[in-house]
């Protein structure tokens, strides 16, 4: 049966996927599929040595075949590319979008996200899988007394939305990604704040009143997002 464009593609996310991280996650949207780890680490950037504050980072890469085509891996390239560090870059804002990182006393965590099948919406299927890996990893922190108070404010969603064909669509495959007109990449908290959006008009620029249909587009799915994330994070 076909798939209604205001309609998430499948979504199914393994918890504890990795036997060693302090929280990791398998998500699949669709035919992407991403792996999350999280790993919490006892000190800070230099920058916020004695600040009483902890800070989380996120590096995103793709494994050579996640593409129809091989990818050649960074490590041969001899530099990161730059679409992954603008990525990791927007997970990473993301996700301390609802921390108080000041509850993360002197610790950093570090969300590493490798896209293992690429179909499009790979950036928010890494951030919804982030945040179960994250939300397992301060489980991991508070059991250990690691910390004394839960940082996480609020939970978190982000899907792709775009106008494809003329119509509205919501979690975008490649195939609706390469013929989309506009398209966004977009992540909200559960009481529904913006965190970060990525907006392109790629073959037209758009309108205030597109624009503001797709928020409403994207917020719809964000929501069936986080409800997906509780009932999965529900138990230890």
């Amino acid at each position: 049966m076909e798939r209604q464009k205001n309609e998430l593609r499948p979504i199914k996310i393994a918890r504890k996927f990795l036997k060693d991280p302090e929280g990791s996650a398998l998500i699949e949207m669709g035919n992407t599929k991403v792996l999350c780890t999280a790993t919490v680490q006892d000190k800070v950037p230099n920058w916020l040595r004695g600040s009483g504050q902890g800070w989380l980072s996120a590096e995103y890469a793709m494994i050579p075949r996640a593409t129809p085509e091989r990818k050649v891996r960074e490590s041969r390239a001899g530099k990161q590319d730059s679409r992954s560090i603008e990525i990791s870059r927007i997970i990473g804002r993301s996700l301390r979008g609802i921390l108080d990182l000041t509850k993360l006393d002197n610790f950093t965590i570090i969300i590493d996200c490798d896209v293992l099948q690429a179909d499009g919406g790979t950036r928010t299927a890494a951030i919804n899988a982030g945040f179960c890996a994250l939300y397992d990893a301060i489980r991991y922190m508070l059991k250990n007394r690691l910390i004394k108070e839960n940082p996480i404010k609020e939970y978190i969603g982000a899907v792709s939305v775009g106008i494809v064909d003329g119509e509205y669509v919501v979690d975008l495959s490649y195939e609706e990604d390469v013929r989309a007109e506009v398209d966004m990449n977009v992540s909200m908290t559960e009481s529904g704040r913006i965190v970060d959006i990525q907006g392109t008009g790629e073959k037209r620029p758009l309108t205030k009143e597109e624009l503001n249909k797709l928020l409403d587009l994207a917020w719809e799915g964000i929501k069936k997002i986080i409800q997906y994330e509780k009932e999965v994070l529900k138990h230890e």
